[in-house]
């Protein structure tokens, strides 16, 4: 069994030690967004205190040591997610961005109305609403892939649903309420078969488990740096090359050109070609530091400790009267996310009384509500894990969560 040494991981994250209303921290929101390791914080800083320039826009020394790093993060980045080559990682400010960015330029330009677009019933908003503008605006249907009552996809309706008119497919590799890991690989393969191309939300999966984009011969795959330990305003779209290719740029404007007149405008080579601007290299070189620190680790291990923690956790809360646990409760399937619900507290009072003891969760619809509408629910709680999540805190939680009903109670 692999573990980590939690202790030791713990003493790179200053924030841990934070006390909020006169107790310990107990950061159980990893899910919506990440903390940072000092490792993170001193790359940053570093660029900006030694060699901060504009990249690839100067001779001088500043600028090419910040374009190196720059450069260098996108490399660290394709290697971390098994890309082919850098040149299959565009550089965008969050995985919205780049789902975003595959609507506009890819669906755009080779949808037409009457295709059809098919989704899962637990996509987040980020991959969800952009094809619904999509269908709007264009004319194509969105179908969906049912869930089981165990909050597993039903892929015994998939080929059923994979008409010829199904041109593009697209989910969410873990679900960021359920939990759920689907396998991507059958689904990609199916959708291969019919000609359909293929998009997956990394979100929830690249930060806390293997990803191998070329074994799995993803189309698209989209993921977030700040739920990975990097900073915010960074996050990346790997996508095939003859797919990025051929899609037209999502912005225009500097640096992902290749020449412009009064009459024309030619575009620069992929990746930069969906670059436009000054791009957000110090949160990129950040980024790079993030992947060398989980690297480290080895996504193997991060795995394990998320699993203990999670089943852990699902013991626990089975214990709670009233709790309802929303989800797989087998964490063979589930990634390091709990959602529950307690019987007659809102998730939003649950949420409210315990951060009055340090405990800092989620509560709502988790950007999800469709989802939620097709549990029954308006909204949940969500208690997220990490690398530096301990047992002693979802014991914290628990604790939190019977003051809370008996606080409610009185």
């Amino acid at each position: 069994m692999l573990s980590l040494d939690v202790a030791r991981i713990r003493r790179d994250f200053p924030i841990l030690n934070e006390r909020v209303n006169g107790m310990p921290l107990v950061f159980l929101d990893s899910a919506a967004s990440s903390q940072k390791p000092i490792q993170v914080l001193d790359a940053m800083e570093r660029v900006y205190r030694t060699t901060y320039a504009n990249v690839h826009r100067g001779v001088y020394w500043n600028s090419e040591q910040s374009t190196e790093l720059y450069d260098e993060a996108r490399r660290k980045i394709a290697r971390f997610i098994g890309a082919p080559s850098p040149e299959n990682v565009v550089f965008v400010r969050n995985a919205t961005e780049a789902l975003n960015l595959v609507a506009y330029s890819y669906g755009r330009h080779f949808l037409k109305a009457g295709d059809e677009v098919l989704l899962t019933e637990f996509e987040h908003h980020a991959n969800f609403v952009p094809w619904q503008v999509l269908a709007r605006e264009v004319g194509v249907k969105l179908k969906f892939i049912p869930m089981t009552l165990e909050g597993t996809l039903d892929l015994s309706k998939l080929d059923e649903l994979l008409t010829p008119k199904v041109k593009l497919v697209t989910f969410a590799h873990v679900s960021n309420v359920l939990g759920t890991i689907t396998d991507p690989r059958p689904i990609i393969e199916r959708a291969h078969a019919i000609g359909a191309k293929v998009i997956v939300d990394g979100c929830q999966a690249a930060p806390h488990m293997p990803v191998d984009v070329k074994a799995l011969d993803c189309d698209f795959y989209a993921l977030s740096g700040h739920k990975m330990l990097g900073p915010t305003g960074i996050g990346i779209l790997y996508g095939k090359s003859e797919l990025l290719e051929a899609m037209p740029p999502f912005m225009t404007g500097g640096d992902m050109i290749s020449s412009v007149t009064f009459e024309d405008v030619t575009w620069a080579d992929v990746p930069v070609k969906f670059e436009a601007g000054t791009p957000a290299f110090v949160e990129s070189i950040g980024l790079g530091a993030a992947v060398d620190y989980l690297q480290a680790i080895g996504m193997e291990a991060v795995r394990a400790h998320e699993k203990e923690i999670v089943a852990y956790a699902i013991d626990r809360m089975s214990e709670v009267p009233g709790a309802t646990i929303i989800g797989p409760t087998n964490p063979e399937i589930r990634g390091g996310a709990l959602t529950f619900t307690i019987k007659d507290i809102h998730p939003h009072d649950l949420g409210t009384l315990l951060d009055r003891e340090g405990v800092a969760i989620r509560a709502g619809h988790h950007c999800a509500q469709p989802l939620h509408i097709r549990l029954g629910l308006k909204a949940t709680a969500r208690a997220s894990f990490y690398i530096y999540t301990e047992q002693r805190e979802v014991d914290a939680l628990i604790e939190a969560v019977y003051k809370a009903k008996h606080t409610l109670k009185k």
